[in-house]
């Protein structure tokens, strides 16, 4: 039995390319492509997918975002990401939403045919490149967690404010509190999360999800 593929990309020609490439493996079937995440969603109601080869970038939505959609659809369709995007937030950000893959678009064939196959037998693949990068976050991310346990609820909305580049009179006028307080409450926060200023605080809160700029 053949692995039934969809391809969402929103450039026809790369999905016909990739169609070509990876067709030449007897074992994989494309069955279903899709250029936004309308498409997609509408061909994970209508057909029996496998593996779904999403790009991240699509027109209508983040394929980030795409990804609990079509596990709500089919939880069985396995979601491997296609993308230009070697940065490491990215595949964290994937990893999170339930991505079953990472590879990058400028892999060989013979990869990404190996990566789908590994996704379609229920394990997860990450291009063994971008390996070393995502362990390397994840234990900061680790270290992040235990900095931000001991955080106050009201820290907690501070770093927020100061992430969207709030002064610490906005601040204080948006919590009805003194500045004098503001700045207290900023010492005892980047003492907590081992910063020195309010770029590096700001950088914290992007990094661990806190704020959505």
């Amino acid at each position: 039995m053949s692995i039934r593929v969809m391809l969402v990309d929103d450039h026809k020609m790369l999905r016909e390319g990739i169609k070509q490439l990876i067709e030449f493996d007897q074992d994989i079937n494309v069955i279903a492509q899709a250029s936004d995440g309308e498409e997609c969603l509408t061909a994970v109601k209508n057909n029996d997918i496998d593996v779904c080869v999403l790009d991240i970038n699509l027109p209508d939505v983040q394929g980030t975002k795409l990804l609990k959609e079509i596990h709500k659809i089919n939880r069985h369709t396995k979601v491997l990401m296609l993308t230009v995007h070697n940065e490491v937030e990215y595949l964290l950000e994937a990893m999170d939403n339930g991505a079953n893959g990472y590879i990058l678009k400028d892999s060989g064939s013979g990869e990404l045919i190996k990566a789908i196959k590994s996704v379609y037998a229920g394990e997860r693949y990450i291009q063994p490149n971008l390996i070393p990068m995502l362990n390397a976050r994840l234990l900061k991310r680790e270290d992040d967690n235990d900095k931000a346990k001991d955080i106050t609820r009201r820290e907690k909305q501070i770093l927020v404010n100061i992430a969207l580049g709030r002064s610490n009179k906005d601040i204080a006028e948006e919590f009805d509190i003194s500045e004098r307080t503001v700045k207290n409450h900023i010492t005892s926060l980047f003492k907590k999360i081992d910063v020195s200023d309010r770029t590096q605080a700001a950088v914290f809160a992007i990094r661990n999800n806190l704020v959505d700029l």
